[in-house]
């Protein structure tokens, strides 16, 4: 049990600061790989509570068109930046990639940078419930750092300069924004029904009731979605639950796994034949309404 912990005890000794982009690589790519993906599906679709962002979703058209190709770039160029560091070759060109997406667009920096407290907090909150051991101190500093590195090359301005500060405006931002919407409702169907056909035919309602049954109050009355029998999320729990118990036994993963996606849905094998500039949103469709464009 104690080489369990090994890369715990790598972690300790780091600074949170100093080496957080190689904290958060232990912690994502070898401690919690699985984890922090679900988490930061889950993430993502946080965000589609905010009308805003909705709205602008929805009126791209690509969740409609292509919500796997969707998921999957959003996933490989933030894995890219993980994975080698958002100061590499990859980590810039994936940078550059998802800055010219977002260039094309009207979105507040208020909207941009509560997406960035996404990816700080809820793999946080996910990892306190359903993580194998419990996070060090420095993992959750280290995720801060290293989204406040990322958000600032995204152009993400006003970010708070503490880890409570940050986690008090996201807070702030759902208390405030999280109201339901006819938009929220088409992109959170899409997504579900997304990670739905994930599963065989059979098993893709009990997949979209195993969804609902993870949302919180707030998520679900944003969406507009009824909510999951309470055996459901009782179920849901018990089986993350049982699945970190069990993992306590696991020997320690010893390739990171970060970057990696051989069995990606819309590339398969990738990263091998793949660049970062591969991926990304094509541009805006030609008829946008002019309030979601981005003016020169």
């Amino acid at each position: 049990m104690s080489h369990r912990y090994e890369i715990a005890h790598r972690i300790a000794a780091l600074h949170p600061e100093r080496d957080h982009l190689e904290i958060y690589q232990l912690s994502a790519g070898l401690d919690f790989p699985w984890d922090y993906t679900r988490a930061l599906e889950f993430a993502l679709l946080r965000t589609y509570c905010v009308p805003s962002i909705s709205r602008l979703l929805a009126a791209t058209g690509e969740f409609r068109d292509r919500p796997q190709r969707r998921y999957d770039d959003t996933a490989l160029l933030m894995a890219e930046m993980a994975a080698h560091g958002y100061d590499s070759p990859r980590g810039k060109e994936a940078l550059r990639v998802v800055n010219r997406a977002h260039g094309h667009y009207a979105i507040s920096n208020d909207d941009m940078l509560y997406v960035l407290s996404t990816f700080v907090y809820d793999p946080i909150a996910w990892l306190d419930r359903f993580g194998w051991r419990r996070l060090h101190d420095n993992e959750r500093l280290a995720a801060f750092h290293y989204y406040r590195e990322v958000g600032r090359r995204l152009g993400v301005r006003d970010i708070p300069g503490g880890y409570e500060q940050f986690q008090s405006f996201k807070q702030a931002y759902e208390e405030e924004h999280f109201v339901h919407s006819a938009a929220n409702r088409e992109i959170g169907d899409y997504t579900v029904n997304l990670f739905a056909a994930w599963f065989p035919p059979f098993l893709r309602p009990a997949a979209r009731l195993g969804v609902r049954g993870m949302l919180d109050e707030p998520m679900l009355r944003a969406f507009g979605f009824d909510p999951a029998p309470a055996w459901v999320t009782r179920l849901a729990s018990t089986g993350l639950r049982t699945r970190a118990h069990a993992l306590r036994f696991f020997p320690p993963r010893r390739r990171s796994v970060l970057g990696v996606a051989r069995h990606n849905r819309t590339y398969p094998g990738y990263p091998d034949g793949y660049e970062p500039s591969d991926l990304g949103a094509p541009p805006p469709p030609a008829g946008l309404p002019p309030e979601f464009r981005r003016r020169p």
